[in-house]
């Protein structure tokens, strides 16, 4: 046996042992006539931890998650029509919103993440750009048109920048990745803030449009000259550069999951709070200012009680640390602690036709 066939066996005995105690903690067995399917769509940004949590949970319990990797707008809209069992989103739903569906949701926070610059300049390699709010923002303007303008110029000392014009790409439907990045910019930016403001779609005043993470990752592979702002793990895995943001501090700081860690830290949670935060812009030396969390749209009331227990109990391994290993191994940065124990206690809440899910 190869010594990576045993490790994977062991971490699957492991995932098998742990939702086995969770389950027990939950209540007993999550279905008494054969396994539970839940049907979820929504958010891009978290799809690969996504995708690698269900299917754990799928192994271990043999309950099936069908997650459709559509964006956050179109995920709050599923969840909204109720044609899924739970919506997933980067971009908290509004008051509107959520007065539209009833009143409640539970927003969710699963993991937290990094919106990224990156582009395609070969003659760079993956060398890393410095940028700062003012250049970011004047970029998606329209307003910084070449790649050798002086004010980045002066950003990137002893970077020979070439003289070619450089292409905006952005996310041409309703995105949580939008959003957060967006929310940045309305953040930092008093031009970006009055003439295009925050939201999941936008109208943009430059660039191309491609379809989820993956649509402006490959957009941006595609064309030389492009640059565009994608969820981190879409640019590592397709081994594309990324850039040095300036912080409050005036620090340029990498994304990575200290700098996102460092993000979350001054984030402050009440005991009743509905989790809808932004932590854009954040204060802190080690600080990236483009990390958001990701949150799961559930309902505190479902009809069925089979679909309810079942997420009950994914959202109760969720916030184990096998979980979070799995979302570090995948460069997300895990739900701070003080976070999980208040998503523990908000899962306890839920009830099946106004029952409590045991």
């Amino acid at each position: 046996m190869s010594l990576v066939t045993r490790s994977t066996g062991i971490a699957r005995s492991l995932t098998l042992a742990v939702f086995a105690v969770v389950i027990a903690a939950c209540g007993g067995e999550g279905s008494t006539s054969g396994p539970v399917a839940l049907d979820g769509a929504g958010a891009t940004f978290p799809q690969p931890v996504y995708s690698k949590w269900f299917d754990a949970y799928y192994q271990a319990t043999g309950n099936q998650i069908n997650y459709q990797s559509v964006g956050s707008g179109a995920g709050v809209k599923q969840y909204s029509q109720g044609t899924v069992d739970f919506g997933a989103t980067d971009g908290p739903m509004t008051d509107e919103e959520i007065a539209a569906v009833g009143g409640e949701v539970y927003h969710i926070p699963t993991v937290l993440g990094a919106v990224v610059l990156t582009w395609n300049l070969p003659a760079l390699g993956n060398t890393q750009l410095r940028l700062d709010a003012e250049a970011i923002a004047d970029i998606f303007l329209g307003r910084i048109t070449k790649w050798n303008d002086p004010r980045l110029v002066a950003l990137n000392p002893g970077v020979d920048l070439p003289d070619m014009d450089l292409l905006v790409v952005h996310r041409s439907d309703g995105s949580g990745t939008s959003f957060i990045f967006t929310d940045y910019l309305s953040s930092v930016s008093e031009a970006w803030k009055d003439s295009v403001g925050a939201g999941k779609a936008l109208n943009w005043p430059v660039g191309l449009g491609g379809k989820g993470n993956e649509g402006v990752t490959q957009q941006i592979k595609q064309v030389e000259g492009t640059i565009g702002y994608v969820e981190l793990i879409y640019a590592m895995s397709n081994d594309l550069p990324v850039a040095l943001v300036r912080n409050q501090n005036g620090d340029f700081v990498s994304p990575s999951l200290e700098s996102v860690s460092a993000a979350a830290g001054g984030a402050d949670f009440a005991p009743d709070t509905d989790f809808r935060v932004s932590i854009v812009d954040a204060p802190g030396a080690g600080s990236y200012p483009i990390s958001s969390f990701t949150w799961l749209l559930i309902r505190p009331d479902m009809a069925d009680l089979r679909k309810a227990k079942a997420i009950k109990q994914f959202l109760a391994w969720m916030v184990t640390p096998e979980a979070a290993a799995m979302a570090t191994d995948l460069h997300y940065a895990p739900i701070p602690d003080r976070v999980a124990q208040l998503v523990t206690a908000r899962t306890a809440t839920l009830t099946a036709a106004g029952q409590p899910v045991d």
